[in-house]
């Protein structure tokens, strides 16, 4: 047995986390790896160099040290450019969007499907899973894992999706046996666990806390218009909170205006309905038109004609009932930072002091000194969380994962 095999079997145990530090970007030369793991830099090197063999990883022979710097200059380390990817997708109320995910949460490739969801999720799932297929086949890349993003709490670890209020599917349908079933079928490589199903915000949750806008924060709250509806997710020292039963989290159905418009939930005024897109969209007295996704129709009329008074207003109201709930929200979880997404980001962009304002005014924390809200900063966020579930095997143990794949 060579040494570097001695030292990659004593420090086996550090492949999982040295993957992961790289993954979120927190470990850009070996010096800083070996550091992170607390371990020697003979070790590190042997991590280093057995990531580099899985294709995971590059590491960088000629190393330069920074001006000034004493002793040896250090190895940097990068995420392979030609390294593996999974399949990720979206399901949305407009259609779905499919695509490929390397480490580091960046998109190789990505294909949208508009289409009317079917009340059957099999034939969606089918018609997923066919795009992806196609993008693996035209990029030519290795595919290690799959996830999916729903609108809709999901069930753990069932993958069953227990309320899709915005689709016409059945509550409980069984997402990820559906989705499982389809990859298996178009010869799509998933590992031993099969695909992953999670909420579409809670996954953008995710992938903003390790990629994006939520880096660094132990409680970050995440608000975000989908293409339909509100949702919220919660990440408790890096973990999604997902509750008992997978409903933490549906800001959603917070009542924001007790004498509003009916809910699917079969409350009044809920900020589902009260700070959405189609709210928007009839707020500023403008009809859905069926060229494109109520969110893209939002998005654009926010942004190219907010100087008329009926959007002005319209942004308004939107603005004021998010901040209620999110000040309720501020109340509850007390969060050291909070982050929107979707149309929620767009109205921030607008006029970020009204919201702040109103989260202020409204909760005891934000009296007391304030708590940050941000844009979240990465597109298409619930597809690369949806990334993140299928990641996460490789991340646990990437040569026992990548033998197999």
């Amino acid at each position: 047995m060579t040494q570097t095999r001695t030292r990659l079997e004593r420090g086996r145990t550090a492949l999982g986390p040295a993957l992961e530090l790289l993954h979120t970007g927190r470990a850009p030369t070996r010096a800083v790896l070996t550091a992170e793991l607390g371990v020697t830099r003979a070790t590190a090197g042997a991590v280093a160099a057995e990531l580099e063999a899985l294709g995971l990883i590059h590491v960088d022979s000629r190393p330069v040290g920074a001006g000034g710097a004493q002793g040896r200059p250090s190895h940097r380390l990068a995420l392979a450019p030609q390294g593996p990817v999974v399949l990720a997708a979206q399901v949305h109320a407009d259609g779905f969007r499919a695509a490929l995910v390397a480490l580091g949460g960046r998109i190789v490739a990505t294909a949208p499907g508009c289409m009317t969801v079917p009340a059957d999720p099999a034939g969606v799932l089918d018609e997923v899973v066919a795009v992806g297929a196609r993008l693996l086949r035209e990029t030519g890349r290795r595919c290690v894992g799959a996830g999916l993003a729903v609108p809709s709490a999901v069930a753990e670890p069932e993958g069953t999706a227990l309320n899709p209020l915005h689709l016409a599917w059945p509550a409980g349908a069984p997402v990820r046996e559906l989705f499982t079933r389809s990859l298996a079928a178009a010869g799509v490589a998933t590992g031993p666990s099969g695909g992953f199903t999670g909420n579409d915000v809670n996954l953008a949750a995710l992938a903003e806390h390790r990629h994006g806008a939520g880096r660094g924060a132990r409680h970050l709250l995440c608000v975000a218009t989908g293409h339909r509806g509100v949702g919220g997710a919660l990440i408790l020292d890096g973990r999604v909170h997902t509750g008992s039963s997978g409903l933490a989290l549906e800001v959603g159905h917070l009542t924001v205006n007790p004498d509003g418009a009916p809910c699917h939930c079969g409350s009044r005024g809920c900020l589902d309905i009260e700070a959405d897109p189609l709210a928007f969209l009839t707020a500023a007295g403008r009809a859905p038109g069926p060229e494109e996704s109520l969110l893209a129709q939002a998005r654009a009329l926010l942004r190219e004609e907010y100087a008329d008074p009926s959007v002005r207003a319209a942004a308004h109201r939107l603005t004021d009932r998010l901040g209620l709930g999110l000040a309720g929200l501020v109340n509850i979880l007390n969060p050291d930072r909070i982050i929107l997404g979707g149309l929620h980001r767009e109205l921030l962009a607008a006029d970020p002091e009204r919201l702040r304002a109103v989260v202020a005014e409204r909760s005891l924390w934000g009296r007391s000194g304030g708590v940050p809200v941000l844009p979240c900063t990465l597109e298409h966020n619930s597809l690369v969380g949806a990334a993140e579930l299928a990641w996460q095997p490789v991340l646990d143990d990437p040569l026992a994962i990548l033998a197999e794949a």
